[in-house]
C-alpha cells in the first residue's frame, strides 16, 4: 500500500500543471485581442484627420417689403417650411391698385396729346413756306418731341405702379424655414424693414475646425463623414475649401496705436484650429439639420 500512494501522486502532477496553464493562455489571448483592437482604434481616430469641433452652418435670408402698407394676410407660421416663390404675406393692395388706375389714365392722356401734336407737326412740315414759317415748323417739332417724352414718362410711371402692386405679395426667394417670426397680421410694414428671416434649406454645410498640424493631410474633394451630437446616423460629404485666415489678437492696436502682443511661453505652443468647409452630399432620412448644431468630422485621406 505504501508503494501505491507515490505512484498515484506522480500521475496527478501533469493534470494539475495543465489546468494552471489555461488561465495564462486565456490572458495572453485577451491581451492580444485588446492590443489589436487598440491598434485599430488608433488607426481610425489618429490615422485620419478628425475633429469633434464641427458646426452646422447655413445661409439666412432676410425678407423685407419693397412697398409700405398694412399686412392684410400672413400665410406662414414660425418654423414652417416654404417653397421658393411662395407668398409669405400680403400688404393691403387698395392704394396701389388705385395708383395703377391713375397712372393708366395719365398714360392714355399723354398718348392722345402726343398723337395730336405729332399729327400737327407733320402737317406743317408738308405746307410750303407761304403758309407756315420755318420758325413755326420748328416750334411744332419741339412740341411733338416734348409730348412724346411726356408719354414715355407716363408709360414708365404706369409700369412702376404695376410693379408696386405686384410687390404687395411678398414672396420667398429660397426654399427654407421661417425662423423667429414676430411679424403678425395687421402690422404696418415699412419698405426696407426686415419682416421675416428664412434659413436657406439648400445651403447647409459643416465647418470643421481642424488643428493646423493635420491640414497638410486634408485634400480638396476628400470624402468626409459627419456625425451630429445626439444622432447615430452618418452624413456623407466632401472637403469643399479651406478658410484662409482667422482672427489674430496680436494685430489689434492698443489705445496709443501699438500692437497688443500677448506673452508667449516657449514651452507651451498650442496648434491653432482653422475652419475647413465640408460640403454635404447625403443626409439620411430623419436627420434634421440646424444652424449651430455640434458635429464630429472625419476626413478620408484617400481623397487627397
Amino acid at each position: 500500500m505504501s508503494d501505491t500512494l507515490p505512484q498515484r501522486s506522480r500521475r496527478d502532477v501533469p493534470a494539475t500543471t495543465g489546468l494552471r496553464t489555461v488561465p495564462v493562455l486565456l490572458t495572453l489571448i485577451a491581451l492580444g485581442i485588446a492590443g489589436w483592437l487598440g491598434w485599430v482604434m488608433w488607426q481610425a481616430y489618429m490615422g485620419a484627420p478628425w475633429t469633434r469641433d464641427g458646426t452646422v452652418l447655413a445661409y439666412t435670408v432676410t425678407i423685407a417689403p419693397q412697398v409700405s402698407g398694412q399686412i392684410t394676410h400672413l400665410n406662414v407660421r414660425d418654423n414652417q417650411y416654404v417653397h421658393k416663390g411662395g407668398i409669405l404675406m400680403t400688404i393691403d393692395p387698395t392704394d396701389f391698385a388705385l395708383a395703377v388706375d391713375r397712372a393708366q389714365a395719365t398714360a392714355d392722356q399723354a398718348r392722345l396729346t402726343a398723337t395730336n401734336i405729332g399729327r400737327e407737326a407733320r402737317r406743317r412740315q408738308e405746307l410750303d413756306s407761304l403758309s407756315v414759317s420755318e420758325e413755326e415748323r420748328q416750334t411744332y417739332v419741339s412740341k411733338a418731341a416734348v409730348a412724346d417724352a411726356d408719354y414715355r414718362q407716363a408709360t414708365a410711371a404706369l409700369a412702376q405702379a404695376r410693379v408696386d402692386l405686384q410687390r404687395t405679395d411678398i414672396r420667398s426667394t429660397v426654399n427654407g424655414y421661417v425662423t423667429n417670426l414676430i411679424t403678425q397680421e395687421g402690422d404696418y410694414a415699412t419698405a426696407g424693414q426686415n419682416l421675416i428671416a428664412l434659413v436657406d434649406a439648400d445651403s447647409f454645410w459643416v465647418a470643421g475646425y481642424f488643428e493646423e498640424t493635420v491640414l497638410p493631410q486634408i485634400g480638396i474633394g476628400a470624402p468626409a463623414t459627419i456625425k451630429l451630437m445626439g444622432s447615430k446616423d452618418t452624413i456623407r460629404g466632401h472637403v469643399d475649401s479651406f478658410a484662409r485666415g482667422i482672427a489674430v489678437a496680436n494685430t489689434q492696436p492698443d489705445k496709443i496705436g501699438l500692437p497688443s502682443v500677448n506673452p508667449i511661453f516657449t514651452w507651451v505652443r498650442l496648434a491653432q484650429r482653422l475652419p475647413v468647409r465640408i460640403h454635404i452630399d447625403q443626409v439620411p432620412d430623419g436627420v434634421k439639420l440646424f444652424i449651430g448644431a455640434t458635429a464630429t468630422v472625419q476626413v478620408d485621406q484617400t481623397g487627397k
